[in-house]
């Protein structure tokens, strides 16, 4: 039986290795890929990404900075090369898109462009292209804004999904490396297991009743 056991532990050994290398490599290599992506793109933040620039900017565009989350990071000039760079990069283009879309979202945004400017949600009362109601530029700054935001998001969470596993394929390597050593050393020859053993003690130290 313990011939068995001691296999087992072995095998279980080489698994965990096994399995803890290959994690590793797999999230080594989704990170690099990443951000080998974000390199590609080439995009580099703009001067006024910046804590204090970008606050100064949103109040001046009429923005209530009160309700607003601003960024915390500063992205001013430097390149978007990985996942950390890519969100904070995607948090400007967020106040950036709100700035020329008065402070709305697209939902809240009227769906037809009208002569004064505001937008309206009545076909009769838009501005017409090839006869029929213009689509209001605005929603477009936003959709645009959101597509490429949440490209730059998944590039984070990518790159934390790599990490993760990195750190899981250690976590597999080193309890394998725990079972080879143990299995090596002989723990598993042990006939007695952990529970007789205390059950032994325990007899051993109880009280002799009094006659």
């Amino acid at each position: 039986m313990r011939k068995y056991l001691e296999l087992g532990g072995a095998l279980a050994a080489v698994v965990l290795i096994g399995f803890g290398v290959a994690a590793i490599v797999i999230g080594l290599n989704g990170r690099s890929e990443v951000q080998t992506a974000l390199k590609q793109q080439a995009v580099t933040g703009t001067p006024d990404m910046t804590p204090s620039a970008i606050a100064a900017e949103a109040q001046k565009a009429g923005l209530n900075t009160a309700s607003l989350e601003l960024p915390t990071c500063i992205a001013a000039n430097k390149a978007v090369d990985n996942g950390s760079t890519a969100r904070c990069f995607a948090t400007y283009m967020r106040i950036h898109a709100l700035e020329q879309t008065g402070g709305k979202t697209y939902s809240q945004m009227p769906r037809y462009a009208s002569a004064n400017g505001q937008g309206t949600n009545e076909a009769s009362a838009a501005l017409t292209e090839k006869g029929k109601p213009a689509e209001n530029p605005a929603r477009n700054v936003w959709v645009t804004e959101t597509a490429l935001s949440t490209a730059l998001n998944a590039s984070y969470m990518g790159e934390q999904m790599a990490l993760f596993g990195v750190v899981v394929g250690i976590a597999l390597l080193l309890a394998g490396i725990g079972f080879a050593i143990l299995t090596a050393a002989g723990a598993l020859r042990n006939p007695q297991s952990v529970f007789v053993v205390w059950r032994k003690r325990h007899e051993h130290g109880a009280p002799v009743p009094a006659h």
